[in-house]
């Protein structure tokens, strides 16, 4: 639950500055006609994104520059509005202890500012963040309970169904999941079939030629080298002549090491180096020859064998160019389009496959989606007659209300169930239901939001709400009634409203009085004596005598003692 604690407002419209405390349970504003209630809701709903200037009655005050007005807020540690706020990576700080300060400032021009947790931010931010905060319900009230969009999250809260509604909402997904990739497998099969014969001519061309990485650089080589053979072996055999002939330089330094060998022992141990180095040279002139006799017997200076070479890397890099890639990209290709050769052997039975799982999902889905929607029709029954209950002491007695449950066809199934669903309303005997901001008027919205939520207490929305004079235009056993609802209603979420009905104003946790000086708006938070005299003069006018201040004491008195229906739960809980 959302808690509004204070809001504070500068210089708009007759107020210079205020500052109200809120309580968590039922805070009253009472006072005179036109001293400047109005003012206060319209500066509440300023600084949670709500309109100004001509869509909007807040307006900066006369003579001053700016206004502003700052609502601070203490929601639940797991409320929605923090995981919105962290998506925008702007989670409120430890320092506010949790709080979520929402503040406009506006000009006199009309130009506005939004700031949360005071970083700036757009006014479309504001306003989603303060909808999760605050809800008003009024006489122009067209969002909230009364939008259709939220009346199957509110009846599947009502009945108990959240569960099995994210079941529903899950296996949804699952089946469409399915249904796209048999779409995606059959859109494949259509394609490959529309080139089948380009592709087992490609799969086969290409396994034939069995293409390999590397193959073009190494055919190249190849190629160059047997290209130059001829000069090559000539090149080679000159050395290994000047290596190995009668004069090379093998017979040379045999000769030198056979003529040292000869010299007696003191002689040699005095030419040990050279002779040492002479048959390190013999051995390396060895090692020179047999490199130049292996390289001479791989010269190959077949002609045959050259075209043989040439043909293949010439084909090679036509293939490539054929197949708009490069040489060594080719056996990626070959294998590719031997896998859509595959694909094209393969596919029908897995088309078959996917159309199995897409047809068990469906089935799955639709079987948990009618089980869902039997459990709507009777939750749809009793809080039809939840609704009865509480209209009929609200003065709304010859409305009829119903939850419309619009059946569709197994094609049409959303995620969110087999039904359209939306809360109607018929004000006048005989008169077609139609939706509740078409059909009910003028104070009656505000009491069939009060009605509403009464009757859907056990899944309120988290939000603190506002009832604009939701009392307007009853009196006596109807505002007593109206009193209870909203001193109920309280005890589970924060409710704050203008009232002019004594009734419901002693039923109050908070009572603020707003009165107008000298064309300024002025606001007092009451105390117990304060209130007694404030519901006396509600009850009697301007001349407030001994009889009203005891009726107002009486009427004080029974709005201390707990409601029936507290304390019903009470025994039950007993």
């Amino acid at each position: 639950m959302a808690v509004l604690a204070a809001l504070t407002i500068r210089d708009i419209v007759l107020i210079e500055q205020a500052a109200l405390e809120f309580a968590p349970g039922l805070n009253v504003l009472t006072g005179e006609t036109g001293a400047g209630k109005s003012i206060l809701l319209d500066s509440l709903g300023l600084a949670v994104g709500g309109p100004t200037g001509s869509k909007g009655r807040a307006s900066v005050r006369a003579g001053a520059a700016q206004g502003s007005a700052t609502a601070i807020f203490e929601p639940g540690k797991n409320h929605a509005v923090r995981a919105l706020l962290r998506d925008q990576a702007m989670e409120a700080p430890e320092s506010n202890n949790g709080e979520i300060v929402l503040r406009r400032t506006l000009t006199g021009d009309g130009r506005s500012r939004a700031f949360i947790n005071d970083q700036a931010v757009g006014v479309g931010l504001l306003k989603d963040v303060g909808s999760l905060l605050l809800e008003v319900h009024g006489q122009q009230d067209d969002r909230g309970l009364f939008d259709t969009a939220t009346h199957r999250a509110l009846l599947d809260g009502f009945g108990g169904l959240n569960g099995d509604a994210q079941t529903v909402a899950l296996l949804y997904g699952e089946w469409s999941a399915a249904r796209a990739a048999l779409d995606e497998l059959k859109a494949l099969a259509e394609r490959a079939q529309a080139d089948a014969d380009f592709t087992r001519a490609a799969a086969n061309e290409l396994s034939d030629f069995a293409p390999q990485a590397g193959e073009e650089e190494r055919l190249a080589g190849e190629r160059a080298l047997m290209m130059n053979a001829a000069r090559i072996v000539e090149e080679v055999s000159s050395a290994l002549e000047s290596l190995s002939g009668e004069r090379g330089a093998e017979a040379g330094l045999a000769q030198a090491i056979k003529k040292l060998s000869r010299m007696n022992v003191e002689a040699r141990k005095i030419a040990g180096a050279a002779e040492t180095a002479l048959e390190q040279a013999y051995a390396l002139a060895e090692e020179a020859r047999r490199e130049l006799d292996s390289l001479l017997s791989r010269l190959d200076t077949d002609t045959g064998a050259l075209e043989r070479k040439e043909e293949r890397l010439f084909a090679l890099r036509a293939l490539a160019r054929k197949y708009g890639v490069t040489p060594d990209q080719l056996p990626a290709t070959r294998d590719g389009f031997v896998a859509k050769q595959d694909a094209l052997t393969a596919g029908g039975s897995q088309i078959k496959q996917a159309e199995s799982r897409a047809a068990a999902a469906r089935e799955a889905y639709l079987v948990a989606a009618r089980k869902l929607s039997k459990a709507r029709a009777g939750a749809a029954r009793k809080l039809e007659s939840a609704m009865a209950a509480e209209l009929a002491p609200l003065k709304l007695g010859h409305a009829r209300f119903r939850v419309a449950l619009e059946a569709l066809e197994d094609d049409k199934a959303m995620a969110g169930g087999l039904e359209r669903i939306a809360f109607e309303v018929a004000t006048v005997e005989g008169a077609a239901f139609g939706g509740l901001t078409k059909i009910a008027s003028g104070g009656e919205l505000a009491r069939f939001s009060l009605a509403l939520k009464v009757a859907l207490a056990q899944v309120s929305s988290p939000a603190a709400m506002v009832f604009d004079e939701v009392d307007r235009g009853v009196g006596g056993a109807v505002a007593d009634a109206v009193g209870e609802r909203l001193q109920r209603l309280a005890e589970t979420t924060q409710v704050l409203l203008v009232t002019h009905s004594p009734q419901v104003a002693a039923r109050a946790a908070r009572h603020f009085r707003i009165s107008r000086v000298k064309d300024k708006t002025k606001i007092e938070l009451l105390d117990d004596d304060q209130r007694l005299e404030e519901i006396a003069r509600m009850l009697s006018g301007a001349n407030v005598t001994a009889e009203a201040r005891a009726a107002a004491k009486r009427l004080m008195a029974e709005a201390s003692r707990p409601s029936d229906a507290t304390a019903k739960k009470s025994r039950k809980r007993a």
